[in-house]
């Protein structure tokens, strides 16, 4: 079922972002919104990771460099039946985790020093099974294209704004455009394609939490460290963060509550605590 929702979306992504181009360009803006999607989404296929790692300055470690944190991602590749995956570590405070790479046999995996240092080694192999449940479930491709594609609709509502404002749609209402249709587009495209890029990565969030309860062996290494790092995150988030970005790590490294959080990436902490504990004690309602 999610993977049916999660095509779904990404296909109406694509439709969004079509629609875009043609309300600025009629089928000649739809062509080439195609193609700009195409570069766009094979470029993130084959450079995402290493931009991403280059972004947080993370550094590619060896089991004799760091034995206990490499070891334990070892371990858990193992239970998880998948190849091992680059190991990493970023310079930071804040405490948090992400994986990345194209596929199982390209991946990587990173952690921030700072969960390093406040979560225990159940813990951190509650976190560190999450992101290998989203390498093994190939996510990090799935989010990226999400992320891609709604970038590209943001972009091409930017370029709406302007079209609009320079009466770029008035003689185009033969083609489907117009300025009505510009200014609709440039106030709801980007917005659908965000509301859309929230549902795809929620609900991979889920699948990922239950897969790395799974790998782990223990819901409850998850759902204690998930506690923590909220809390530490809301206290130190992370300065480097981009919201292009912070869909990635295991809790939202960025700072805001409030109406911020109704559209961020990440699902509510305690629905996503509540469905670990459930796992082992059961429904309680």
């Amino acid at each position: 079922m999610n993977i049916l929702k999660t095509t779904f979306l990404l296909t109406l992504m694509t439709v969004l972002l079509v629609m875009a181009g043609g309300a600025i360009g009629g089928q000649g803006g739809m062509l080439i919104a195609l193609v700009f999607a195409g570069v766009m989404n094979f470029v993130s296929y084959w450079f995402s990771d290493k931009i991403v790692l280059k972004m947080y300055r993370a550094k590619e470690v060896t089991e004799a460099e760091s034995p206990e944190f490499y070891g334990l991602v070892r371990q858990l590749t193992v239970q998880a039946g998948l190849p091992m995956p680059k190991v990493y570590l970023i310079p930071s405070d804040t405490p948090n985790a992400f994986a990345t790479g194209r596929n199982p046999e390209h991946a990587a995996v990173a952690a921030t020093s700072g969960i390093l240092r406040i979560l225990s080694r159940e813990e951190l192999m509650g976190v560190m099974a999450h992101e290998l449940s989203h390498v093994k479930h190939r996510d990090i491709l799935i989010s990226t294209i999400a992320a891609t594609v709604a970038g590209a609709i943001a972009y091409l509502a930017h370029m709406a704004q302007w079209a609009a404002i320079f009466g770029g749609g008035r003689d185009r209402d033969d083609d489907g455009g117009g300025m009505l249709g510009l200014l609709v587009m440039a106030i709801v495209a980007p917005m659908a394609a965000l509301l859309i890029q929230m549902a795809i990565s929620r609900s991979r969030e889920y699948e990922a939490d239950k897969g790395g309860a799974a790998i782990s062996g223990n819901p409850l290494y998850l759902a204690n460290a998930l506690r923590k790092l909220e809390s530490a995150n809301r206290q130190l988030p992370m300065p480097e963060a981009t919201p292009s970005s912070a869909h990635m790590f295991i809790v939202n490294p960025l700072s805001g509550g409030g109406l911020a959080s109704l559209f961020s990436t990440h699902p509510p902490m305690e629905e996503r605590v509540r469905r670990l504990e459930a796992m082992v004690y059961g429904s309680r309602s």
